[in-house]
């Protein structure tokens, strides 16, 4: 633990791939959650509470919470105060545009298939 805390202190252009990719590889694990990657899209659209994600992702309140605790430990979220309710946004704008673009290669839509590689040809 100390070891990434460490590699968190260092300047970016001093870390290595490795220091990066282990850096990386808990928020993917926190996205690659089917129901915490819904709420972080509809996040991407706009800031929301727990009720309105419960409403959009047809989750119990407990288990939103649960899984925006998550995406909050990995600083993926952000929570503001609003009278009793919390609202919560992604981290920065910045990350909207890739996970959207994630989804679009996922679901194979038109433009997800004109970013990934064709399937090669074959000559039978």
């Amino acid at each position: 633990m100390n070891e990434i805390l460490d590699v968190q202190l260092m300047p970016s252009e001093e870390l290595s791939e490795r220091d990066r990719a282990r850096l990386l590889a808990p928020k993917l694990k926190a996205l690659a959650d089917e129901h915490r990657l819904t709420m972080v899209l509809l996040l991407a659209e706009s800031p929301r509470t727990v009720k309105e994600l419960q409403e959009a992702t047809g989750l119990t309140q407990p288990l939103v919470s649960h899984h925006l605790a998550l995406l909050r430990e990995q600083e993926l979220v952000s929570a503001t105060a609003r009278g009793r309710a919390n609202v919560y946004a992604l981290c920065c704008d910045q990350l909207a545009g890739p996970v959207r673009l994630l989804a679009t290669l996922a679901a194979l839509t038109p433009e997800g298939a004109q970013a990934c590689c064709p399937p090669e040809k074959t000559d039978r």
